[in-house]
């Protein structure tokens, strides 16, 4: 899930960018940090105020004569990149909770995500096998 992130991303307030983390993560160490503090927010369903934070960047767009209408200009929200993190890991663990305790019509596949032939075949055996 991480590696799809884009290493030239601009960071946000938290200077951290996602090449960072990738690197960061490799480590036993750290990573048993990080899946501790997710699991910490989700055990006491607290998120923290540092997560919360965002920072906007207000990008003007390419080749326009004026810039007299804010429909010339690219809002970018730019928030903590370890909050973004755990937040792709708790909806994939959502995700994968859902579908493991039935929460989901087998119709309603539109928005999960099975990115290759391998995870929709295990999630096809599991429908049928589940009846």
């Amino acid at each position: 899930m991480i590696n799809k992130c884009n290493n030239l991303s601009t960071p946000s307030l938290d200077q951290i960018l996602w090449k960072h983390l990738k690197t960061v993560v490799k480590n036993e160490k750290y990573l048993k940090n990080i899946v501790n503090i997710t699991n910490i927010c989700i055990n006491h369903q607290y998120w923290p105020a540092h997560f919360k934070k965002s920072f906007s960047i207000i990008i003007l767009k390419p080749n326009k004569i004026l810039y007299d209408s804010s429909k010339m200009f690219q809002s970018i929200i730019l928030l903590n990149t370890l909050g973004k993190l755990i937040e792709k890991v708790i909806g994939e663990w959502l995700q994968f909770y859902m579908i493991f305790n039935n929460f989901i019509y087998s119709n309603q596949l539109g928005e999960l995500k099975q990115w290759f032939t391998t995870g929709t075949s295990i999630f096809l055996i599991y429908l049928i096998c589940s009846g």
